[in-house]
């Protein structure tokens, strides 16, 4: 697993939104500039951690630490 969603630097759902939106950005990035290949290269990464911080995230994460 490369993204440990059970770490809590993840817990904060803001801090998943950002880590998925500046990959996604930066291919965008790429693309506008024609380097197809880092194009794809980031907007797999920005896919693959949507997919884990977002759409498969377990809900029981979401809200404050538990101690």
């Amino acid at each position: 697993m490369l993204i440990d969603p059970r770490h809590p630097f993840y817990r904060p759902k803001w801090r998943r939104i950002v880590i998925v939106l500046l990959p996604l950005i930066w291919a965008g990035v790429e693309f506008a500039n024609g380097a197809v290949f880092w194009g794809i290269i980031f907007g797999a990464i920005g896919a693959y951690a949507a997919w884990v911080l977002i759409l498969i995230w377990p809900k029981d994460l979401d809200g404050p630490p538990r101690s």
